[in-house]
């Protein structure tokens, strides 16, 4: 992809012309011109010197973007660098105009006094008002150059029309000039009257102010983005050879160690090696509150160090940081174009030949029913001064920079312009369960301890032997453990049972920890424990009892958790209209209990990775579906919905399958993002609406439609000032946006879409499997461990399906290509299990 500034263009018409011309050169794919930053992106395998050459043809300027900013990855926002020059122009055009509107009005129309050496001498006044505004065209004659041009290269614009209606105005008042010096006495002074040099400067000085107007605008679409980039760190401090050095960021490595002080920037991205505070991170996610980071913790470029003190090493730099991409991703989606644009760019394309053709059809009927000249070309330069294509072509880009630029700060990335237009749309959202609705990592949910034993007793005997195994569940009571401060107990003669359980010597008693049926063998388990420990695993936790001394001390339950906000952004999901199902690959038990637990509509468990892209398929058919997921699994099944949206810290491949990410990690943001969609859709209808209205109201006013009924008619001065005005409006609208709270939760009207028959709830399971191979495994003790195995192999092989059972022991694997087994139980052994041959 490669992207060009473009020069000359005026309004929508001319970036259909651009569009159209690069896009006829062989090898283009896709074109994209963006009227809003000056810029166009092109695909295909073209040299740029064609693409230039093209453009020119077409009557434009381009210039490719330079190695420098390509090797840098500088992203250069085209701020309208033309206002000053615009200013300057329309402060010297304004004066002169006052001084012409004293003589053509204040003197001719309400009697001004003027010099002795005008009195009576209408010829002179009229060489006056000649001369002012023939300058004022001078000066302003950047819309003569462009116009004509584009009249030449059979590709008008507006700047065509502007022209056209100032150029009629003053040879026809030039004509009259000449007139008025054979005439004499009375038909003289009406001549006089009937000059129009003042509408042909003022229509020029109207549309300046206009384009200052829009231009400034135009700049503050781009704010949420310069913001951003604004935020980066100019300089970091790093330890080289044990002493603190502040560079440059951009002489940052990888692997350099950096130093963050309370109230630092973080200059790139990062671990932390050393220290512990908290980060102030709300500048690239929108939440507000602070975040913990202690050893290992990932930090990011631009988020502010709250309190303590921190030492990290560079893991990403330049153009790979956190922030780097964001702004990345927001720049190249506003050079992208939403399908609704496909409407405005069709009709600009058509646009100022029709209405040219509209003005000689005016001016032409006007002079057959019997109207003066003059009167005929006055109707025929309103309609050409008060038509603005600018508008149409301004009414989408303006939305989606600004609707881009709101979402970025709220922790929402929009890929393109199309996401942000379908992600509204959304009538049905699939969830991934594990790392989307829950955190993806096993936490301690009850403890519950046996008759005569205290919860902390029960508690510190589980940590102090857990703490010494490498198991995920392990993990869970030793953070659980920690959080409580507690501290373990000495434990002797320590061994993992591999399949089994834990075992071990506290104060010269053995201390057992494991499964239920592991435990039974070692002491009795009394049936009120045993309803508990069954009633924990039909809710999809898993129960880990606990022994010591031949007697039972009770037993603790983990389960990967749901997120804190998943519940509320279901109910949110369902408030909008939306219908929520969850997609997982989980036994139907956990399924049911997590999706009961936050409210889903529908659950699809038991789910081959092949059959999530299935069930998305088949929700399509019922309405717009968007699919959220975090996983490498989840690729297929982001790619098939209307609308991919992935979980910020979810894998690479995830986040490049998809259309939307989110950046926080929060499923909160998805309700969010749905918000902000449509209330960016809204934006852009009501700027078509008045972009549209606006012509199918002014032009036939101008035409002098109304004359005959009403008696209302439009004087071409008043056509240029509302023509101005008419491109301000819609930025302006635009510009509301960024008073848009996209976490503000409002209930919809719409109604929910029906779903699947419950029938139709499962994928086929019955495809054909080219290989399968089934490998005995040692170690796996539970669903997570399961999970852990799974994970691992579908991570590092082209799989279809992977099926673990720790009670059998066995990992099932499908694939279109045999698996190598040495490979297969390196992987495994790296998961922390041990394969122990293929089963027959």
């Amino acid at each position: 992809m490669e992207r060009y500034d473009v020069g000359g263009m005026s309004c929508a018409a001319c970036s259909a012309r651009v569009e159209k011309a690069v896009g006829n050169v062989e090898g283009v794919t896709s074109c994209s011109v963006s009227l809003l930053t000056n810029s166009m992106v092109v695909e295909g395998n073209v040299s740029a010197d064609k693409i230039i050459h093209a453009v020119e043809n077409a009557g434009y300027t381009a210039k490719a973007q330079s190695a420098e900013t390509k090797q840098n990855n500088k992203i250069k926002i085209e701020k309208p660098n033309e206002v000053k020059p615009l200013v300057k122009r329309f402060v010297v055009s304004l004066v002169l105009l006052l001084v012409l509107m004293y003589f053509s009005m204040g003197h001719v129309m309400w009697g001004f006094p003027l010099p002795s050496f005008f009195e009576h001498n209408h010829i002179a006044i009229a060489l006056v008002q000649l001369i002012l505004s023939a300058a004022i065209m001078v000066i302003n004659k950047r819309f003569f150059v462009s116009g004509f041009r584009g009249l030449i290269h059979r590709a008008p614009n507006m700047d065509t029309l502007v022209s056209l209606g100032s150029a009629a105005s003053f040879v026809w008042s030039v004509y009259e000039l000449f007139v008025m010096t054979v005439t004499e006495g009375e038909a003289q002074m009406q001549l006089l009257h009937g000059l129009y040099f003042e509408s042909a400067a003022m229509i020029l000085v109207l549309i300046t102010l206009g384009k200052i107007l829009e231009a400034h605008s135009k700049g503050k679409t781009t704010d949420a983005l310069q913001s951003l980039m604004d935020l980066s760190p100019k300089t970091a401090v790093i330890e080289r050879n044990g002493e603190e050095k502040e560079v440059p960021i951009e002489e940052v490595q990888i692997e350099d160690i950096f130093i963050l002080r309370p109230g630092m920037s973080v200059p790139v991205d990062g671990i932390v090696i050393e220290g512990e505070s908290t980060l102030d991170e709300s500048m690239l996610t929108g939440e507000s509150l602070p975040v913990e980071k202690a050893m290992n913790s990932a930090v990011y470029s631009a988020t502010i160090n709250q309190s303590g003190f921190l030492k990290c090493r560079a893991t990403r730099v330049g153009e790979d940081t956190t922030l780097s991409q964001i702004i990345k991703t927001v720049y190249e989606a506003s050079a992208t174009k939403a399908p609704i644009a496909r409407i405005a760019d069709k009709v600009s394309g058509v646009f100022v030949p029709v209405v040219i053709g509209i003005a000689l059809v005016t001016f032409a009927i006007w002079l057959i029913t019997g109207a003066e000249f003059a009167y005929a070309l006055e109707r025929g330069i309103s309609v050409l001064v008060i038509s603005c294509p600018c508008a149409l072509g301004l009414a989408t880009p303006v939305s989606i920079m600004v609707g881009n630029g709101v979402g970025a700060k709220a922790g929402i990335l929009f890929k393109n312009a199309e996401a942000l237009e379908t992600a509204g749309k959304t009538q049905i959202v699939a969830l991934d369960k594990t790392g989307t609705i829950t955190k993806g990592e096993p936490a301690v949910t009850d403890i519950v301890p046996a008759e005569g034993i205290s919860e902390t007793e029960l508690l510190q005997i589980a940590y102090s032997i857990e703490k010494l195994s490498a198991h995920p569940l392990a993990g869970a009571i030793t953070a659980y453990a920690e959080e409580k401060a507690l501290s373990p107990i000495a434990v002797d003669e320590f061994r993992n049972l591999s399949g089994s359980g834990l075992e071990g010597e506290i104060d010269g008693k053995k201390v057992y920890a494991g499964s239920a049926k592991f435990i039974k063998s070692k002491t009795t388990i009394d049936k009120d424990l045993q309803r508990t420990v069954d009633t924990l695993a039909n809710s999809g936790k898993t129960p880990m009892l606990f022994a010591k001394g031949g007697k039972l001390l009770g037993v603790i339950a983990a389960a990967d958790t749901v997120k804190d906000d998943s519940r509320s952004a279901v109910k949110e999901l369902s408030e909008l209209g939306i219908r929520v199902v969850m997609i997982t690959g989980d036994n139907e038990k956990t399924a049911q209990a997590i999706g009961n637990s936050v409210g889903v509509d529908r659950v699809y468990a038991g789910v081959l990775p092949s059959g999530k892209s299935e069930i998305i398929t088949q929700l399509k058919t019922y309405g717009k579906t968007a699919m959220a997921g975090d996983g490498i699994n989840d690729a297929p099944a982001l790619t098939s919905a209307d609308t991919g949206i992935a979980i910020g810290s979810g894998s690479d491949i995830a986040i490049d399958s998809a259309d939307v990410v989110l950046v926080g990690s929060r499923l909160s943001e998805l309700t969010a993002a749905v918000r902000l969609s449509r209330q960016t859709l809204r934006n852009i209808h009501q700027n078509l609406f008045w972009a549209f209205i606006y012509n199918v109201i002014g032009i036939p006013l101008a035409a002098g439609l109304w004359i005959p009924i009403l008696g209302i008619s439009l004087n071409p001065m008043f056509g240029a000032a509302a023509m101005s005005l008419s491109s301000f409006c819609v930025v302006t609208n635009a510009l509301r946006l960024n008073l848009f709270d996209p976490h503000k939760h409002k209930k919809s009207k719409k109604a929910a879409v029906a779903l699947p028959p419950a029938a139709e709830n499962t994928t086929d399971k019955g495809e054909t499997t080219i290989m399968k191979t089934t490998v005995n495994v040692e170690g796996m003790m539970c669903p997570m461990c399961e999970k852990h195995v799974k994970e691992a192999i579908e991570k590092n092989f082209d799989v279809e399906t992977v099926t673990a059972s720790h009670e059998a022991k066995k990992v099932e694997i499908t694939s279109a290509q045999p698996i190598d087994y040495d490979k297969v139980a390196a992987v495994i052994a790296d998961a922390g299990y041990k394969a122990t041959g293929l089963a027959e």
